[in-house]
């Protein structure tokens, strides 16, 4: 004959209960809230695309972050080759950090989005068109979004224009690594490190580029510096840094720094991080 449960017995079984949720919930998160991807993924490459773009690939999933093919972008001021981004794998995603025309390439979404995906943008922009068969996913500082495969976790970032911008956080196959859009310095590097580092590679930009758009001109770089990047990453624990977002010139409004990628190599001399400079179209393992 069954025993009804007594009201202390079924008060124990529903703490055992939360405590499970509780432990299922911590599990989703490393010490000081460090995010693992949302589901197992084995073999992580990817490859770096033209300007600011990469692609992150994983066996059945791929997650593309500022993907540029538009030619008419920078024009013939900018000499990377421009890899095309319609072979997209399994579930796809296109994260962008905001909607300037060279990190938000409508022609490149199109493209990465034709069968269909999400198109994953800061909250506070509305990067149009969209693809007819894609949905958008506006997500707001520090909120991880669950993305298949792939973890991506929006930061904040520091526009030199003073748009909406975002860098990313994004963990897959058991890496981790930060996409920094075209950032300039800022105060938030710090608790980022702490609550996601370190990176296995970060991706910043690295041409300080001074704008003569905007007047006044400031006379002051808009993006990082070799310098900065090199203290960007030092900050988030990066095991080794590839650098983006550089290779304009000819541009009487838009200057960079010059030899960025030796100013870069100079200021990591005597850091452990390891420089790795990649061309548009090679792959990371």
């Amino acid at each position: 004959m069954s025993r009804r449960p007594h009201p202390i017995d079924r008060r124990i079984a529903r703490r055992r209960f939360l405590a499970g949720c509780v432990g299922l919930s911590a599990a989703a998160l490393l010490p000081a809230g460090r995010i693992l991807a949302a589901a197992p993924a084995e073999g992580l490459r990817i490859q770096r695309l033209a300007w600011a773009g990469i692609r992150l690939q994983l066996p059945g999933a791929t997650l593309f972050i500022d993907p540029l093919i538009n030619p008419e972008a920078w024009g013939p001021a900018l000499k990377d080759k421009l890899i095309p981004v319609g072979d997209a794998v399994g579930d796809t995603y296109v994260l962008i950090t905001h909607a300037h025309p060279d990190h938000f390439d409508a022609m490149a979404v199109a493209q990465a989005l034709s069968q269909g995906g999400a198109l994953v943008h800061p909250a506070g922009t509305n990067p149009l068109p969209l693809p007819e068969n894609a949905r958008a996913r506006p997500s707001a500082p520090w909120e991880p979004q669950l993305l298949g495969d792939f973890t991506a976790t929006p930061v904040p970032a520091s526009d030199g224009y003073g748009d909406p911008q975002v860098s990313w956080v994004v963990s897959a196959g058991g890496r981790r690594i930060f996409h920094a859009g075209d950032t300039l310095w800022h105060g938030h590097w710090w608790r980022i490190g702490r609550q996601f580092g370190p990176f296995d590679a970060v991706f910043l930009p690295i041409n300080g580029a001074r704008f003569g758009w905007r007047k006044p001109i400031s006379g002051l770089p808009g993006v990082l510096t070799p310098e900065q990047a090199v203290a960007a990453a030092t900050i988030l624990g990066a095991r080794r840094l590839v650098p983006i977002h550089y290779g304009v010139s000819g541009l009487a409004e838009y200057v960079e720094v010059d030899d960025p990628i030796g100013r870069l190599r100079k200021a990591a001399r005597d850091t452990p991080i390891d420089i790795h400079p990649m061309a548009p179209g090679a792959w990371l393992d």
